[in-house]
């Protein structure tokens, strides 16, 4: 009980009428440390296919509604390697998953000559009321997983109002990204009669088709794969394209190819000519982070000079704001937002904390007290 500061009244205030006690705010203390490696991001995330997509459309619905901070991200390229990249994406998301967070991601295609991936990541997640970073996660498999469940997401969003589901679908890129999104179509109830391949590498295009029937062998499923020598050849026979390549510029520009009106997912970004998507719906994750950094979109925002070609965003789509058309493509075209990175490696931090396995460093924070 508090020690007035005044005398007692001589009429004591009825109970009800007395303000209720306020809970001493909990002490400001710095979080634990942890490392979590790819061993057990991949862990924590196996067999969730269908929870990691919910939660990306979570996601989304958070970032829609404001409840998100998600600024420009931030390329570091160099005179020496035109073809790498790093890129910074700082994120924050509010509601009940209130977490800040960068990620940190390369892209060397000469990696892959040399048998090395290409892209390498890690994600820091930042304490939402101290700031301090309480974890660093491998994050490559994080981005590849997000990235599959927004691909997903908009394979089964974007093709409710069609009179029929894609059954042929044709990945166009056959590295890391075209596996997860392969995955995360078969573990949310996809099942294609034909399903294409191409590369640019004939060695990659028969390693995927080896993979797929492996996969096909393991879930006893089946289905027709062919290696497509040409582009045009995967695209005019694929009603589902999935483009995962690591173009710098549009490669694919003939809008005739694409006059059967297929679902494409444009996962790369900048595989299409401008032609192409001005020929077609085009629906994208976030206006502003689309349109930029030469993708795609951006193109074709250059060339005609306003962004009328846009049929609107993927939630846009989810809550019925955006209706598709079903005579043209339908081109989904997504940045990949820091949100989404974000998002599951909360999940993933959180998974691996239930389970008692968080390898924290002790005393990673060691400068402590203001004067020592």
């Amino acid at each position: 009980m508090t020690t007035p500061l005044s005398p007692t009244p001589l009429s004591p205030t009825p109970l009800s009428a007395r303000p209720e006690p306020t809970a001493a705010p909990p002490p400001v203390t710095v979080p634990p440390f942890a490392v979590i490696p790819g061993a057990q991001v991949q862990r924590s995330l196996q067999g969730q296919e269908r929870r990691i997509v919910e939660l990306v459309e979570a996601t989304y619905r958070l970032h829609a509604e404001g409840e998100s901070v998600n600024p420009p991200s931030y390329f570091l390229r160099f005179p020496d390697r035109p073809s790498a990249r790093i890129i910074a994406l700082p994120a924050s998301i509010g509601g009940q998953v209130r977490v800040d967070g960068l990620k940190w991601i390369s892209s060397f295609p000469e990696n892959v000559q040399a048998g090395v991936p290409r892209a390498s990541a890690v994600l820091i997640l930042n304490d939402h009321d101290t700031g301090y970073p309480f974890a660093c996660l491998e994050s490559s498999i994080i981005s590849a997983t997000r990235t599959a469940a927004m691909a997903a997401s908009a394979a089964t969003r974007l093709s409710r109002g069609r009179r029929t589901r894609p059954t042929r679908v044709g990945f166009f890129g056959t590295g890391l990204i075209a596996r997860y999104i392969h995955t995360f179509l078969t573990a949310t109830g996809w099942s294609f009669d034909d399903i294409g391949v191409h590369d640019v590498s004939a060695e990659h295009a028969a390693g995927f088709h080896s993979y797929l029937q492996a996969d096909q062998a393991a879930r006893a499923t089946t289905g027709r794969i062919t290696v497509h020598e040409t582009p045009e050849e995967l695209i005019r026979s694929s009603d589902l394209v999935v483009f995962a390549t690591v173009a710098g510029r549009p490669h694919v520009t003939d809008p005739a190819w694409f006059t059967h009106n297929p679902l494409v997912l444009h996962v790369s970004l900048r595989d299409l000519a401008p032609e192409i998507l001005l020929a077609s719906a085009n629906i994208v994750d976030d206006v502003e982070h689309c349109l930029k950094a030469d993708t795609s979109p951006h193109l074709a925002e250059q060339l005609t000079g306003n962004r009328d070609f846009l049929t609107g965003t993927l939630h846009d789509v989810m809550t019925g704001r955006a209706p598709l058309p079903e005579d043209r493509p339908v081109v989904f075209s997504p940045f990949g937002l820091g949100v989404l990175d974000l998002a599951v490696g909360k999940h993933v931090y959180d998974e691996v904390a239930r389970t008692g396995q968080l390898h924290v460093i002790a005393d990673f924070f060691h400068e402590l007290r203001r004067y020592g």
